[in-house]
């Protein structure tokens, strides 16, 4: 019989107590990824466009600014790029189904963010067929069942001029975005259209995306711009994406000292479980060690079967509860910003071994230092 045999058989001695253990560690496991894809989710957008900029009304990112602020920041020498976006939300059916809409020139949206949306020239000459035509995200579409060509009906905030809150689009296409982190529910319209239809804050904006040109700080132009509309009646507050996020996420809380104590505490409890668990396991097996010591088992040998056996249980349950953090992801993650990517499936693995090693070293010490005659006075 081989080492790694060995070590199976002994983990499924007992196996209720096995599977419960296993239990346990995954859904340690799936909390750490489930907090840490939502962390990943909320900063993965900003993370990939970081020197995208967002131009917002200073007293307030609900208060609209004036679109003609458009050509005075285009006429910035450092600026690549720039478009503009009127954001409009809704609800489809049920007022529970929210839904958000956001109005732009499609070309413009097209070179300023294109890339990151993943707007194709395709997608943008289907959005440019018609005034009621939309693009919408994969994440959006997915999650109400939309399909290119559909008509769907949303019922806004936004009043149209003849007092209606109805608003008819037709689906010209779906973007799929950059990679998982981007964000994709909502939809595209175009501005003019919906400002044509809108009843009040006409020809004014929620917010200007510039794209800096290429060696241009960010943080320089974002400056330079805000000092552009210093003295004029709405004022600008220029941000990174980055920037928003985590200003808006510290209005309510610290997410990343939430996470890592949440995190901490599930790990903590586990390895307090496992380690009491573990020398209790040892302490039955007494005898038998004592009989492979005899045997000519070096304590090096005994030391690494304990190891590996909380190796395997680590093994076993956090791969089970990664496996439901996936699947939870896939399902829910697009709407809530849950993003189960490689750099948290490779700190899970490293904390799956780093935590299986810790677990068993107290009670392979135990097994290793038992004297041969006292594991013989157990019979």
């Amino acid at each position: 019989m081989t080492l790694l045999e060995l070590m199976r058989r002994n983990a499924w001695r007992k196996r209720l107590r096995a599977i419960l253990l296993m239990f346990s560690v995954g859904a340690a496991f799936l909390i750490y990824a489930l907090t840490a894809s939502f962390s990943a989710g909320s900063q993965g957008a900003a993370d990939a466009s970081d020197n995208l900029l967002g131009v917002f009304n200073k007293a307030g990112r609900g208060l609209p600014l004036p679109l003609a602020y458009l050509s005075r920041i285009a006429g910035e020498g450092d600026v690549a790029a720039v478009a503009y976006t009127a954001r409009m939300r809704g609800f489809v059916e049920v007022e529970k189904n929210v839904v958000a809409v956001s109005a732009a020139d499609p070309r413009m949206i097209a070179a300023a963010n294109g890339e990151a949306l993943g707007l194709t020239p395709k997608l943008i000459a289907a959005l440019e067929e018609g005034g009621d035509r939309v693009l919408v995200g994969r994440a959006l579409a997915e999650a109400q069942g939309w399909s290119v060509g559909q008509r769907i009906g949303v019922t806004s905030q936004l009043i149209k001029a003849d007092g209606s809150r109805n608003w008819s689009f037709t689906i010209a296409g779906i973007f799929e975005g950059a990679d998982a982190s981007t964000d994709t529910y909502f939809m595209l319209a175009r501005y003019d259209a919906i400002n044509a239809a809108r009843a009040r804050d006409k020809d004014t904006v929620d917010a200007v995306v510039v794209r800096p040109r290429e060696g241009v700080s960010p943080g320089k132009l974002a400056a330079r711009i805000d000092a552009l509309f210093a003295n004029s009646a709405a004022q600008t507050r220029t941000q990174s994406e980055r920037q928003f996020l985590e200003a808006f996420l510290r209005q309510y809380a610290d997410v990343g000292l939430i996470v890592g104590l949440v995190v901490a505490a599930a790990f903590v409890t586990i390895l307090m479980i496992s380690v009491n668990t573990m020398l209790f396991a040892v302490r039955e097996r007494r005898f038998e060690i004592g009989v492979m010591k005899v045997l000519g088992f070096s304590s090096g040998r005994i030391m690494a079967l304990i190891l590996g056996e909380t190796l395997l249980i680590f093994a076993v349950g956090g791969a089970g509860g990664l496996r439901l953090a996936k699947l939870a992801t896939l399902v829910i993650g697009p709407e809530f910003g849950l993003v189960l990517g490689g750099a948290v499936l490779m700190k899970s693995a490293a904390i799956i071994a780093g935590l299986g090693l810790l677990t068993g070293l107290l009670p392979a010490f135990t097994a290793m230092r038992l004297p041969i005659v006292h594991a013989f006075r157990t019979r």
